[in-house]
């Protein structure tokens, strides 16, 4: 069965950096592209940065420049580097493959950036 555990998350004050970790019970080679994702209280998830098999990344417009998506294939970790974060970037932060997999979401890692 395909676990990931998030962490790294925390309360931390505008303009400050976190950096999220994901670790995988598989090797995330197998699973080729991964995905970070969110959900903000009230909203529904949504996509943050996508990491393909051979390192190719995209992101969703609001991030772009302040977060940078990596991974480790040897670790089955993958990584969100948060720079520069901004109240609205507040939410629990997921990570599952891109597409994502219903089974596969674990409990996320809450961010919390707040004066």
């Amino acid at each position: 069965q395909v676990q990931f555990v998030e962490s790294g998350g925390g309360l931390v004050q505008p303009g400050g950096s976190l950096r999220l970790s994901c670790a995988a019970s598989i090797s995330i080679f197998r699973l080729n592209a991964m995905g970070w994702y969110r959900q903000a209280p009230g909203k529904q998830r949504e996509l943050v940065a996508t990491i393909s098999g051979s390192g190719t990344t995209n992101y969703v417009d609001s991030v772009k420049g302040r977060f940078t998506i990596s991974r480790d294939n040897a670790k089955n970790t993958v990584y969100l580097q948060m720079n520069s974060l901004k109240p609205e970037d507040t939410a629990v932060y997921y990570c599952n493959r891109h597409p994502p997999t219903t089974i596969y979401w674990g409990q996320g890692t809450q961010v919390t950036v707040s004066s």
